[in-house]
């Protein structure tokens, strides 16, 4: 799994678990009536002074090539597994929903130089009182023949199997729990002591947008992630260059070992890292490769880059809808740069110019932001 997956279809998972009766939702959440795909903006109170670019860096935009990664790149990542080893299935299909590639134009824009950490979230949260989708109650309407008890705010976690598994079912490993927020990032039991300079997390893509509106910015185009994100190199596996560890060493907070059960934290880190812990890359954005998942603000589809005819196409800003096939009707938004839980072995959408999605209703354990600002 590249990416959480739908808010409402995990609880619904949770809710077949512990409802007895075996009652549970029978529908899909209608999106344009779902509470937790509301997007209102949050009250404009004691903003960021407006054009402040405090801990940004301008981005001088121009030409590249979109999308990939390159082929080189993921023989590499191939030749380097045991025989019998699990191996990502993207590397295998070529990440097909990132073909092909195409000549692309960015104009000049500003972004942060790392994620949006819990310390600034935190300060939104003060001004505006602004309530996240993964702290406010479902609606019963939505799951109808539920226990209207057990219709608690929570948000979807990462727990490691005590073992081995197949990798092909990730109830293994994801869970929704009740209690999980930004504020509580791994349970109800856990908070934010020790985390302030970690990336915030479990937030849908409302709760990105608002902070964005509340900070005078907005959240980048897949384009301009991309373009950022590739430090002035183009057409490379990663923001570094082609290496995955030049002189042996991890240049981003990834998932090594056996994944899901065994992390060895090579990298110097089992689980998030507080932003900011590795080189940077060309432009001195930080975390562009791992740590979490990114909100980007393009509708997702997978045939998205097949729509690009023209030999060079200016500011794209996606398609006009969404489409995944994997779960039709369900409206998903952009992931960018992978997370500490891509590995090779099951997820290496951490290579540059691979793409990842999620339902604009969904927060999760490894899926946070950075903002932009237009000049």
């Amino acid at each position: 799994m590249s990416a959480s997956t739908r808010y409402s279809y995990w609880a619904a998972q949770s809710l077949v678990l512990m409802i007895a009766s075996g009652c549970g939702p029978s529908t899909s959440i209608d999106p344009a009536k779902s509470s937790a795909q509301t997007s209102s903006a949050a009250p404009v109170s004691n903003p960021p002074t407006q054009g402040n670019t405090e801990r940004m860096v301008r981005i001088p935009g121009g030409e590249f090539w979109m999308g990939g990664p390159p082929q080189t790149s993921m023989t590499a990542i191939q030749e380097s597994l045991t025989p019998g080893e699990p191996v990502c299935s993207g590397l295998l299909q070529g990440f097909p929903d990132a073909a092909p590639t195409h000549r692309v134009r960015v104009d000049p824009f500003w972004m942060d130089t790392h994620e949006v950490s819990n310390r600034d979230y935190a300060r939104f949260v003060e001004a505006t009182g602004y309530i996240t989708v993964a702290e406010r109650a479902l609606n019963p309407a939505d799951f109808p023949g539920a226990d209207p008890a057990l219709l608690v705010p929570g948000s979807v976690v990462f727990v490691a199997p005590s073992e081995p598994v197949a990798l092909n079912n990730p109830f293994q490993w994801w869970r929704y729990l009740p209690g999980a927020n930004w504020r509580h990032p791994e349970g109800p039991q856990s908070s934010l002591t020790n985390r302030f300079d970690y990336p915030v997390v479990h937030l849908a893509y409302a709760d990105a947008e608002a902070y964005a509106r509340w900070s005078g910015k907005r959240l980048p185009t897949e384009a301009e992630w991309e373009f950022a994100a590739r430090g002035g190199l183009d057409q490379k596996g990663y923001p570094w260059g082609d290496d995955l560890m030049p002189k042996g060493h991890w240049q981003a907070n990834v998932f090594q070992g056996r994944f899901p059960d065994s992390d060895t934290a090579a990298d110097g880190f089992k689980g998030c890292a507080p932003t900011g812990q590795f080189a940077p890359n060309g432009y001195e954005l930080y975390d562009m490769a791992g740590n979490v998942w990114e909100w980007c603000s393009d509708w997702y589809r997978p045939d998205t880059y097949h729509q690009a005819s023209l030999p060079l196409t200016l500011n794209p800003s996606g398609p006009p809808d969404s489409f995944d096939p994997d779960e039709p009707g369900i409206p998903k938004r952009v992931h960018r740069g992978g997370s500490f839980l891509c590995s090779v072995q099951y997820c290496s959408r951490f290579l540059i110019g691979s793409r990842g999605k999620g339902a604009i209703d969904t927060g999760s354990l490894h899926v946070g932001f950075r903002c932009v600002r237009s000049p």
